[in-house]
């Protein structure tokens, strides 16, 4: 085992998180060093892989390799060890950039109110900062990422700021559903979206292939590889197929080194004055949980027994249904409009709040279409003209809802270790305890009941609802910030309550889930913390 890899900050994880503040650390002139358990992806071949991929689901561009593995949506048990009473059902990517590869693009900052659900509302606990505090951040972020969004419309979220780009154009579906609900408490807003509406940082504008999940073909859409090439562009070093297998603690409790193991099988240790986790929720309390040893028996930074604890999504209501006239979906992004205002208000003491994304998709997400209804219509006996006919038409009046629904933090939905199961590197598979509260569960039915009131305002009909919550893919919790060294593993600025020199990023640190799409408000955190990082390197 050789100690081969040295720097001022090691960063586990090349995701969102670990990107932007590797990029800024760098470009400060500190020597950084990312661990990466995936590949360096080439996009043209990913495009490729999808469009061969008999299951087409949004980790079918990608390698799932025996030493970088990740869940499967279509086969979601083999990685995660699920003990109920609900299946988690969220999954994730191993890869040079991480699982922006195949993130949606949407970019909604959380509002006020996300930040004190304790204080204003009762329940959940408070974050450890308030709005302000994370909103010049946030207009950092947006420029980071290059969002195209309307300047005009704050979405509940006040802004300093425009958009680095005019919005994305909303599509003719969007425009008929906005027509269909003037006059209602419903307020259909275009969505800001981390994907460019015209050339920017060397990108091309969106062209619309509709293909946003999971690869955009052109890099119109953000992804993290763009901050781990100026990360590299600043004399960063990127070492892929090298996974983080157990953090070593020093006699004065700092971390003192890191194991890995390459995927060819060898083995070595990484050393850095300041060490970086930024896993995501999941890989990220399993390689803390990994880590017990003396002076840490419970796992590294786990001192408050809640790394793994407070597992959250946005469990989704999914409903879909005909209009009367055509709207022509499947054009543009996947989604371009949302209803944002459900996000806040008096409600929460009683239901979770939501948001509703307007899908440009239209029943692919719960039926497959359009070769489901291809396959329908063909079964009825359809062929030829008729049946090409009868496709067109019923595939250009499909429209679908999905509400993002706020979860409850619970400390019994955890990831822990399972104690049978491992990879090739030698880990133990993630054990996953998940269940909804009463309060999310509240929130999933107000879902459906405005679901229905939409549908009734378009005058849709063949109306359908999903019957079990459905993982939005955002992996939430597990390693929380607060102000309490007994209640959380973060402080405020992300840094370990029992490691001076360990830094925890990424949406597992969220206190409470909300309801925005959480890529943002990871990139916001970061951004935030990385002037702190940089003052610890001594």
């Amino acid at each position: 085992m050789a100690n081969d890899i040295t720097a001022d900050i090691l960063i586990i994880g090349t995701g969102i998180a670990g990107a932007i503040a590797g990029a800024k650390l760098a470009q400060k002139g500190l020597k950084v060093a990312f661990l990466e358990s995936g590949k360096r992806i080439d996009r043209f071949d990913a495009v490729e892989t999808f469009w061969n991929a008999k299951i087409k689901v949004p980790e079918s561009a990608y390698p799932n390799d025996p030493t970088a593995p990740h869940p499967l949506t279509h086969r979601i048990s083999d990685y995660y060890q699920q003990m109920g009473p609900e299946d988690f059902k969220s999954t994730y990517i191993k890869v040079v950039g991480g699982t922006t590869w195949h993130w949606l693009g949407t970019t909604l900052r959380n509002v006020p109110g996300d930040f004190k659900l304790n204080s204003l509302y009762g329940h959940g606990v408070d974050w450890p900062f308030d709005y302000d505090a994370l909103e010049p951040f946030y207009l950092a972020a947006e420029q980071e990422i290059g969002v195209s969004g309307d300047s005009s419309e704050d979405l509940g979220s006040p802004r300093s700021g425009d958009f680095p780009m005019e919005m994305i154009p909303v599509t003719y579906l969007d425009k008929q559903v906005g027509k269909a609900l003037e006059g209602t408490k419903f307020q259909l807003r275009a969505t800001p979206q981390g994907r460019n509406s015209t050339f920017h940082a060397d990108r091309p504008e969106c062209c619309g292939n509709a293909s946003c999940i999971p690869i955009c073909p052109i890099q119109a859409k953000y992804d993290a590889t763009v901050h781990v090439l100026q990360a590299e562009e600043a004399g960063a070093v990127v070492y892929d197929e090298t996974t983080a297998t157990n953090l070593n603690l020093g006699d004065d409790g700092v971390i003192k080194s890191v194991d890995f193991k390459r995927a060819d099988g060898s083995t070595g240790t990484a050393t850095g004055k300041v060490v970086v986790v930024a896993a995501h929720g999941i890989e990220t309390p399993r390689l803390l949980l990994n880590s017990a040893q003396e002076g840490a028996p419970n796992g590294v930074a786990n001192s408050s027994d809640q790394v793994g604890r407070n597992l959250m999504d946005h469990p989704s209501k999914l409903s879909w249904a005909e209009t009367p006239e055509p709207v022509w979906p499947y054009r543009g992004p996947l989604s371009t409009s949302g209803i944002e205002n459900l996000r806040d208000g008096e409600f929460r003491k009683d239901y979770a709040a939501f948001r509703i994304e307007l899908g440009n998709d239209g029943h692919a997400w719960p039926t497959g279409a359009p070769q489901s209804t291809a396959d329908d219509l063909a079964k009825s006996g359809l062929r030829g003209a008729e049946l090409d006919a009868a496709i067109k038409d019923a595939t250009s009046r499909q429209v679908r809802l999905a509400s993002l629904v706020e979860q409850s933090p619970d400390a019994e939905n955890r990831v822990t270790l399972d104690p049978e199961k491992r990879d090739a590197n030698g880990m133990p598979l993630p054990r996953i305890n998940y269940d909804y509260s009463d309060y999310t569960r509240a929130g999933l039915d107000a879902a459906q009941k405005a679901h229905d009131e939409v549908f009734a305002a378009m005058g849709a009909t063949n109306i359908n609802h999903s019957p079990d919550a459905q993982g939005s893919g955002h992996i939430i919790g597990t390693v929380r910030m607060g102000t309490d060294a007994k209640t959380a593993v973060v402080d405020a600025d992300l840094r370990s309550f029992d490691h001076r020199n360990l830094f925890v990023l990424g949406s597992g640190t969220f206190p409470t889930s909300a309801t925005a799409n959480p890529s943002l408000t990871i990139a916001a955190l970061s951004l935030r913390a990385v002037d702190v990082i940089a003052a610890s390197v001594t």
